[in-house]
């Protein structure tokens, strides 16, 4: 046993100044230790026969697979099996919980910023709480004790209200409390920093070994089947008469099982069972860790803690703590060993002691608390703090649920139904694209080689540094306070298009999106380059000095209008008024080409796209379920040049679709799945790298472009929702008539080498009437307040377009089938219990989404998306409403309405609009000003 302030004292002479971290090698290689203590009356580890063998001899065939027997892999075969699924196998190297679960601190917090991984934790919280109980009879191990949430600041205050209201939505229950409210409910607790609390009365902790063996219990009386030590040592991987690489079976020392599915939830392991499948796992092992303390009088039954600006939780453990939290300097994992069972590692005191000095002063009585024990194990964790699930891209049936930043027993109940369901209907129930590892390796004869993918572009899954960076900034920013607009220092300039130079010599603040560095908003004070990762001075590097880039993103680390509030109304009234110059070369831009290009479009695309070349139709994709996988456009094009970005060579038909950079993957994958499972004969080609994108919206941008392009630009010759091949500044280019922000314009599309020529053009020609750059703060702004859809805010895969107010790019009144139409007509004929609603407030108060909506006096949705509109003058929000009642949302149910909008905790006054408050009858698109 060591004292808390004996090991302060005893690393002290070791410590620098604050953030109390002294260099030491990057990462550290030492291996488990033979034995260490974690704070739990049972594990698994003694369970059972020691002998090595198998539990019980593995099948000849199963119909899933699932690899790994932590909490992820219980909770994925449990719930399979409740599906319904016959024929469910897990297979665990070694015992249940072995690998990362048995060591887990088992906290589940309810709320999140974000609805989605709100409803995940209201499943596990009902699965251990009660589902499981019900259905065995036996406990889980779950206490519910509750949850406090620390503020030392107004604007970690702000966030926890931002939660509270999102929780009403949810019905979970939270109280902001005063800090002498705190010391009350608290006693032992220093609350002289305090600046105010958040509680949650029924969150609580899970036991490890007592929740995946209650789990396994459950599986196996509806049928699963479990076998411990029997680690796999293959995957058999055949390729089909298309050229699609599927799953075929699982090898282990003890035979061979047929199988279509197999499920990774290997953990921190997943890497290497990815690679027996010829799959790539972006995840990196880290040390991660907390202290179990003696016995404290009077902290039995307190809440669990996590003060977040000390980056530490303390989490009850009968009459002691255990202590923990989220340093800046973890402890890489470099060679994960295949023997480490039941292992911990040995404690580093130099990079644990900032969690100490955290809990001593929150808690001053641990300064004088024995040590029981040190609890030092691995975990698996991702670049951007998200799990990896889904179907690999690389190999058909194999599935990933794995990669959960240390969250894998609170999100397990969530996302194990979520993966199941993935299984078993090829989609999730909720949107999991934040989750979605998909990328599709095309492998079939008939569509084109390339590896994009859903949330990470290959460039990026297969660049070492880039998930090192980015896994550490996610790892070291896990307790930071999450910002509306904030942006990655890692890993950034992995993807810059044509004019990132010349932006950012014209102060361009740029985001980070999808490995591409897209313009955000333009800066008067000169250039403001991203410098590489300095790890935040770890590891004995110097952190950056003066780093201008850094300065003006902490200067947006706020819940009100940030400081740069009117730069951006600057960009977005100019274009208003006169016009301006977005450059939008991020987008993903692929062509769609062969016999069966009009079949296959037919089918992809809700609106009717089979028209003349020269069009373009806004359309969007669906799922089977009718949910909304990508809002896009599509161009009917003719045949060109063979190697040409502007237009390729093919034989039948083609078809050009520009999408959101940030979706891009997402959409090829959704397509070039369609294209495999329905076996069309046509090839998808990505034109992304090979071609800029600029933007030119106003109501001079005519007058403008007319001075720079070779064509007519008059109504009668160029209407909207067409494009042509023209000329500007010398070079051919394709412009599109078309708009993302409600006003007059033309999308160029100009080959990568010429993009500068013809932005210097465009600009040239502007000058004289008023021109500006302008970036995606601005389009946000102006898009939101003419009523456009963005996709993944307004737009989900559970979202349909009739609950949207997307029916018009349904070709309904057409024969023609496309992918989705059974549900669109089913719901249509059923009702629409859901609607997307446009809502504006008279008091100026920034939203950012997750606010509550209230009508009449109760909660019926939350925000999805807001921003400010400055044409307007006003604040605007989009969210979805219900009937408390049951039933469906009518527009007259909309209008008849009074209603509020929840933000922080404090109510507003709100305007419901059934048409977009700017410019409803669209005239000025259609260049009628």
């Amino acid at each position: 046993m060591s004292c808390v302030s004996r090991a302060w004292r005893a690393a002290a002479p070791r410590r620098l100044p604050a953030p109390w971290r002294s260099p030491r090698p990057f990462s550290s290689a030492s291996g488990p230790t033979a034995k260490k203590s974690v704070p739990y009356q049972k594990t698994l580890q003694e369970e059972g026969p020691g002998s090595g063998e198998p539990t019980r001899p593995p099948p000849a065939s199963a119909q899933v697979v699932v690899v790994g027997g932590g909490s992820l892999g219980c909770q994925t075969t449990y719930h399979l099996a409740k599906l319904g699924v016959s024929g469910v196998l897990l297979l665990e190297r070694d015992r249940l919980t072995s690998g990362t679960t048995w060591h887990t601190a088992g906290l589940l917090w309810q709320l999140r910023p974000s609805d989605v991984e709100v409803e995940l934790l209201a499943h596990t919280r009902d699965v251990v709480s009660r589902d499981l109980p019900a259905e065995t009879g036996l406990h889980t191990g779950w206490v519910e004790n509750g949850g406090l949430f620390i503020a030392s600041n107004k604007q970690r205050l702000d966030e926890y209200k931002r939660l509270m209201s999102l929780g009403k939505v949810y019905g979970v229950e939270s109280h902001v409390l005063s800090p002498s409210q705190t010391k009350d409910l608290y006693p032992l607790m220093n609350i002289d920093d305090l600046y105010g609390t958040l509680y949650v009365p029924k969150d609580g902790t899970m036991d490890p070994a007592g929740t995946c063996s209650t789990l396994a219990r459950a599986a196996t009386a509806r049928g699963a089947t479990i076998i411990e030590n029997c680690p796999v040592t293959g995957i058999q991987v055949r390729t089909d008469d298309f050229g699609v690489k599927r799953v075929h079976a699982v090898e282990t020392a003890h035979g061979t099982i047929q199988t279509p599915c197999v499920v990774n939830c290997a953990g921190v392991w997943a890497r290497a069972l990815g690679r027996l499948a010829g799959v790539h796992v972006p995840l990196v092992g880290m040390h991660h860790a907390y202290v179990v303390t003696e016995r404290i009088e009077g902290i039995q039954n307190m809440p669990n803690v996590r003060d977040h600006d000390a980056s530490v939780y303390l989490r009850l453990q009968g009459d002691a703590l255990s202590v923990g939290g989220y340093e800046s300097n973890p402890i890489f994992w470099e060679e994960v060993s295949e023997k480490f069972a039941f292992g911990l590692f040995d404690l580093d005191w130099d990079v644990f002691m900032q969690h100490i000095e955290g809990a001593v002063n929150r808690v001053p009585v641990l300064e004088k608390t024995g040590i029981k024990s040190t609890v030092c194990g691995p975990e698996s964790f991702t670049a951007d703090h998200k799990p990896l699930m889904g179907e690999a891209p690389e190999v058909r049936g194999f599935f990933l649920g794995c990669g959960f930043n240390s969250a894998g027993m609170m999100l397990g109940g969530g996302c194990g139904r979520e993966l199941a369901h993935w299984i078993i209907h090829g989609r999730p129930e909720k949107d999991m694209y934040g989750y979605d590892i998909r990328q599709v390796t095309p492998s079939a004869p008939d569509v084109a080689m390339s590896l994009p993918s859903r949330r990470f572009h290959h460039s990026l899954t297969h660049n070492n540094r880039w998930i090192r960076e980015r896994s550490h900034e996610s790892y070291a920013k896990n307790y930071s306070v999450v910002f509306p607009h904030d942006e990655p220092l890692a890993g950034r300039n992995v993807r810059k298009d044509p004019l990132h130079e010349e932006l950012l010599r014209q102060g361009c603040v740029f985001q980070e999106r999808h490995g591409w560095e897209r313009p955000g908003w333009f800066s008067r004070g000169g250039a403001a380059p991203v410098l590489d990762y300095d790890y935040y001075g770890a590891y004995g590097r110097q952190r950056h000095r003066d780093y201008t880039y850094n300065r003006l993103l902490g200067d947006e680390y706020t819940f009100d209008f940030p400081p740069h509030h009117d730069i951006i109304k600057n960009e977005c009234l100019t274009c208003r008024n006169a016009l301006a110059l977005f450059n939008m070369s991020y987008f993903g831009k692929f062509y769609l080409v062969g016999p069966e290009a009009t079949k296959a479009a037919n089918w992809l695309f809700s609106a009717d796209v089979s028209k003349a070349p020269g069009s373009t139709v806004y359309t969007c994709m669906l799922n089977q379920q009718g949910g909304v996988e990508s809002d896009l456009t599509v161009s009917r094009i003719s045949p060109g040049a063979p190697d040409s970005p502007l237009a390729p060579a093919f034989e039948g038909d083609g078809y050009y679709l520009a999408i959101g950079g940030a979706v891009a993957q997402h959409n090829w994958s959704h397509i070039t799945t369609v294209l495999q499972d329905m076996k069309f004969q046509c090839k998808l080609l990505d034109c992304s790298e090979e071609l800029g994108m600029m933007s030119i919206q106003g109501p001079l941008s005519r007058v403008v472009l007319q001075e720079v392009l070779d064509t007519d630009l008059s109504n009668e010759a160029f209407p909207f929702s067409t494009h042509k091949i023209a000329t500007a500044a010398g070079c051919k280019v394709r412009a599109m008539r078309l708009s993302f922000v409600g006003e007059m314009g033309w999308e160029l599309h100009v080959p990568r080498a010429d993009c500068v020529k013809v932005y210097r053009a465009v600009m040239q020609a502007g000058s004289r009437h008023g021109i500006t750059n302008a970036g995606y703060r601005a389009i946000d702004s102006l898009s939101i307040e003419k009523g456009y859809r963005h996709w993944h805010a307004d737009l989900r895969p559970d979202d349909t377009p009739l609950e949207a107010g997307l029916a018009f790019t349904c070709k309904l009144k057409s024969s023609i089938p496309f992918l989705g139409r059974e549900a669109v007509e089913a719901q249509k004929a059923k009702g629409i219990f859901r609607r997307l609603v446009c809502f504006t407030t008279e008091e100026k108060v920034p939203m950012f989404g997750l606010e509550a909506i209230w009508r009449d006096g109760k909660v019926v949705g939350h925000i999805r998306r807001a921003d400010f509109g400055f044409a307007i003058d006003k604040t605007i929000a989009y969210g979805y409403i219900r009937d408390p009642a049951g039933g469906p949302v009518s527009l007259d149910f909309v209008k008849s309405g009074s209603y509020e909008l929840e933000r922080m905790g404090v109510t507003f006054p709100a305007q419901a609009h059934t048409k977009s408050p700017f410019d409803p009858d669209n005239k000025r698109v259609k260049g009628f000003y």
